[in-house]
């Protein structure tokens, strides 16, 4: 398959290059470990970042939101990730959240080298 497919798939959904190259374990455990970051934010009453302050890095965080793929517009359509300042955990599962989406493109790049043969 193209290596560009495959960066673009794997950042859509976590998991879904390196399950079609077949290496089944490695999806599993991304796909596990980037969901259970995700619920975890939600459940904690985490937020998404926003692009209404146009602040350098609050941008930063938006970006690592974007990285969850199609998890993040689904999440942000279901209103999932509203965030509840009052929450003792907010703030972490805030964190937790971005640090999904930014694990999330590790993973993608990962699949691309697999596929480009870089890396087994």
């Amino acid at each position: 398959m193209n290596p560009y497919l495959i960066f673009f798939l794997s950042w859509l959904f976590p998991g879904l290059g390196h399950l079609l190259q077949k290496r089944f374990l490695k999806a599993a455990v991304f796909c596990t470990g980037i969901l259970a970051l995700l619920a975890m934010g939600i459940l904690m009453k985490g937020k998404f970042y926003g692009t209404g302050v146009m602040h350098p890095l609050l941008l930063l965080g938006f970006v690592a939101d974007l990285g969850n793929g199609l998890l993040y517009f689904l999440i942000r359509f279901l209103q999932l990730a509203a965030g509840d300042v009052k929450a003792v955990t907010f703030h972490y599962g805030t964190a937790y959240m971005a640090s999904a989406g930014l694990l999330n493109y590790l993973v993608a790049l990962n699949a691309f080298d697999i596929a480009k043969g870089r890396k087994e």
